[in-house]
């Protein structure tokens, strides 16, 4: 066997195998990793005990298993479980965790990044802005407006459905998943000008994008499969590709064909015969240079509005509900101000400018998205040290889990905060709040409240 001298360290004619040098400075890399990453977890945990602490375990666990689940909400609103992370409830220092130099923490956000790939939601820096800028034509009023009548008309097919259900005998159903299925139904109409009839019909389309929303939640549960690996190889993991494939094709389908009808008619021709929908708008959007959108950054954009878009209105709908429900007299104050406005109109149809003239129904709306956000946490790293107002730092590199819920529900910010008391909002008392003090969809140049 192949020896080697060491007798230039001083150490006689001692004889070595080279793979066993190797293996001894494979060894000492490793440990000296392990010392550097110590050293900096240590120092780490040295630099946050300025924070509040959430009680441990023991050395080992931390504060693993110690979070309280709200049934209700279906997330955790305690402080996280481990040191490195950080929990604000409080607005003051929300606008300095929220600026570029805090980008999302991507943990939680890759596993949708096969279906979503880089929209609005999953993507940062420059393209993120690019992006931005070029779907602000989307959020005109002018074209906004022309979406309440589709509202009107998917909201209209709901209430059909119930009356025919209740005239049949069922005396309950899942709220959620009927308003689901209506903010699908008004989305598909909006983004890409399809009328599915998902909500008197089975749609695979819809039912994707509903199995999609479950597989990624349910994936979030099970740290086993947070390896790429090893969920590929899964049942579930083979699940989620065969929906996100059906999804792909119908979006790349309405693209291509979009495409084609544009070119061939010619666009202004074409869009005095129809309302413009989201898909014009992108395949349209021209940057300062010229360049348009790729066909895959549409399908992305096309794809995150139908999934950030469905969920969080389906779910402020259903709260608002039940809130109404829990409280009749604030439930008749809100009927008798639709009914008011709606008085000697034929058809008695909501529309765009009515929308100012109900305030007290905004209000309700407004209590129940503090109540109930549909977005209860948000997660941002920071790639540098962040200064807070009282001179506590937040070192480089931590995640902080910013608890919307928690915000909403800060008792020094709002008093009684359980209580659903929609004169919260009222216009014409004077509010003392910060302006973060109720940020149902986030806030800030990193978020994506504008999908929702």
């Amino acid at each position: 066997m192949l020896q080697v001298s060491l007798s230039w360290l001083g150490l006689g004619q001692l004889a070595v195998s080279p793979w066993v040098l190797l293996l001894l400075a494979g060894a000492t890399w490793l440990l000296a990793r392990v010392l550097t990453w110590s050293y900096s977890f240590y120092d780490n945990c040295c630099r946050l005990r300025c924070f509040p602490q959430p009680p441990k375990r023991n050395w080992f666990w931390g504060h693993l298993g110690l979070g309280v689940c709200r049934p209700l909400l279906g997330s955790s609103t305690s402080q996280p479980k481990a040191p490195s992370h950080l929990c604000s409830m409080a607005p003051d220092g929300l606008s300095l965790v929220s600026a570029t130099i805090v980008p999302k923490d991507m943990f939680f956000y890759n596993f949708l990044k096969p279906w979503l790939g880089d929209g609005l939601l999953l993507s940062a820096g420059d393209k993120w802005s690019h992006h931005r800028r070029l779907l602000t034509p989307a959020f005109h009023f002018e074209i906004l407006k022309s979406y309440v009548k589709i509202f009107n008309r998917s909201a209209d097919i709901m209430h059909a459905k119930w009356k025919r259900l209740v005239s049949e005998g069922s005396t309950h159903l899942d709220m959620f998943e009927h308003i689901s299925l209506m903010t699908l139904d008004s989305l598909q109409k909006c983004v890409f000008s399809f009328d599915s009839n998902c909500q008197e019909s089975p749609s695979e389309y819809i039912a994707a994008i509903l199995e999609l929303s479950a597989l990624v939640v349910k994936r979030n549960e099970q740290v086993l499969l947070y390896l790429d690996f090893l969920y590929n190889l899964s049942p579930d993991g083979r699940r989620f590709r065969r929906a996100c494939e059906l999804v792909h094709n119908f979006t790349d389908a309405i693209i291509q064909e979009r495409r084609h009808t544009l070119i061939s008619r010619g666009s202004c021709d074409f869009l005095k015969s129809k309302t413009m929908d989201f898909i014009d708008v992108l395949l349209l959007a021209k940057d300062e240079e010229g360049k348009q959108l790729s066909d895959e950054d549409i399908r992305a954009e096309a794809d995150t509005f139908m999934f950030e878009g469905h969920d969080t209105t389906a779910s402020g709908l259903s709260w608002v509900l039940f809130n109404l429900a829990k409280h009749p007299e604030y439930q008749e104050c809100c009927r008798q101000e639709v009914q008011e406005l709606l008085r000697d109109r034929e058809p008695q149809e909501i529309e765009w400018d009515d929308l100012a003239q109900l305030p007290f129904l905004t209000m309700c709306i407004k209590e129940s998205l503090r109540l109930h956000p549909p977005v209860t946490v948000i997660a941002r790293r920071c790639t540098q040290d962040v200064v807070l107002p009282d001179g506590r730092v937040i070192p480089k590199g931590n995640n902080c889990v910013l608890s919307i819920f928690g915000i909403h529900h800060n008792p020094s910010v709002w008093p009684d905060p359980e209580v659903y008391n929609p004169l919260r909002f009222d216009p014409e008392i004077p509010q003392k709040r910060s302006p973060l003090a109720f940020i149902p969809f986030s806030a800030g140049p990193s978020c994506t409240s504008i999908i929702y």
